[in-house]
């Protein structure tokens, strides 16, 4: 039996947000605008915020991820800057199998060679803007002492994001070997634009990046080569900010997109469509779809109830959330909405700090949004004799008779 609360507040919210779709009538994400048609064979648009999926489609179809690689080498070598073990401003070793001549047929490349001078700071731009297949070898073999080494490394990353179906077996992306989905990469991006946002100014924003320079190469400088970066949503759809493309003939064209508009943050992952058109022209519609139709409430609960703890020290005692109340709805429901409480009846000390005792609920006019736990703020410490003997008499006549 539970015993159902009203929570003192009527809330209006006029937050700003984000959304998934769904067909199912009492889901928060309904009702939305019926997402756009996508040919690309997998696809997941996610808030980035709230973690909410929005659209998938094929989320779970096993494709290589081609270039998409990259950020993981990417993030790996970032992780290392900040904790110390490496410096945007380390010098990097050019061994042979990082030159482009020596790079696999049609690569893109950073175009490193011989005798040059290069920064780990470089590097990276020449993977996030350039795609270089050099750039991703030349890090991999400053970060670890062996190829496979470092791919031990993204491997581990993987697992330890929880990424089954992401496995790596060299890091710029050209092997079919490499394997990921579209929901493994999402997650992935999503912590990787949480944990590096500065990435998306500094290295996947830029939309041009020239190389080699004078300060490379000494005496003999060769041509400077300007590559414009590969993804051309930047310039195209209001709110891009990174991340990256990538294609091999075995995986089709792919895509991972951050995007930004107000307080609105989106990952889209699209893998394995047909040619670059259709890969962008679905990669906008998606994006799109989704700033226009979702949003974030932002809920306000700073008057909870306490609880009533029978043969308790003390007789009611103080509830707290677990979680964060900010949640992904359809913009057609983040106007009105109501905040109750359901609270367990007969709680009996003693009961651990953490205990849960009830559920947060908020609703709209439509049905419910959200249930969230509410748990004890501290211990509930079991009385002494007289308050154990003076509850147990209560409670029977509260379960029996229904008396105060």
């Amino acid at each position: 039996m539970i015993c159902r609360q009203k929570f003192l507040s009527l809330l209006l919210f006029l937050s700003l947000a984000i959304p998934c779709f769904t067909t199912e009538f009492d889901s928060p994400l309904f009702p939305a605008a019926q997402p756009p048609l996508v040919a690309t064979r997998s696809a997941v648009l996610l808030d980035a915020e709230t973690g909410t999926v929005l659209f998938s489609q094929n989320p779970s179809l096993v494709i290589s991820p081609a270039s998409l690689t990259k950020l993981m080498t990417i993030h790996l070598a970032l992780r290392a800057i900040r904790t110390g073990k490496a410096s945007e401003n380390d010098i990097v070793a050019l061994p042979p199998e990082s030159w482009a001549e020596n790079q696999p047929p049609r690569s893109s490349l950073m175009f490193l060679g011989r005798n040059q001078k290069v920064t780990l700071g470089e590097l990276l731009l020449g993977m996030a803007v350039s795609s270089g297949n050099d750039a991703a070898v030349a890090t991999a073999l400053h970060l670890a002492p062996t190829m496979e080494a470092f791919v031990a490394m993204m491997n581990a990353e993987a697992g330890r994001l929880g990424l089954p179906s992401t496995r790596f077996t060299e890091p710029a992306g050209i092997a079919p070997e490499n394997t990921t989905t579209a929901m493994d990469y999402a997650i992935f991006c999503k912590t990787y634009v949480h944990e590096h946002p500065e990435s998306l100014t500094l290295l996947h924003s830029i939309s041009t990046f020239a190389y080699p320079r004078a300060i490379n190469t000494a005496p003999d400088l060769p041509r400077t080569i300007v590559q414009n970066n590969r993804n051309a949503l930047l310039n195209r759809v209001s709110g891009v900010n990174g991340l990256k493309t990538g294609y091999i003939q075995e995986a089709g064209f792919n895509i991972a997109l951050s995007a930004h508009r107000g307080e609105i943050k989106l990952i889209a992952i699209l893998l394995g469509a047909s040619n670059e058109e259709e890969r962008d022209r679905d990669s906008e519609a998606l994006l799109n779809w989704g700033f226009e139709n979702f949003k974030i409430l932002h809920p306000v609960a700073d008057l909870l109830p306490t609880v009533r703890i029978w043969s308790g020290k003390e007789k009611y005692a103080a509830l707290r959330i677990t979680e964060d109340l900010r949640f992904t709805v359809s913009s057609r429901r983040a106007g009105i909405i109501l905040i109750e409480t359901e609270l367990t009846p007969y709680l009996t000390a003693p009961l651990a700090e953490g205990t849960q005792c009830g559920e947060l609920i908020i609703s709209d006019e439509i049905g419910e949004l959200r249930r969230i736990p509410l748990v004890l703020e501290k211990e509930a410490a079991k009385g002494n004799f007289f308050q154990v003997f003076i509850d147990s008499i209560r409670l029977f006549f509260q379960r029996h008779f229904g008396k105060k």
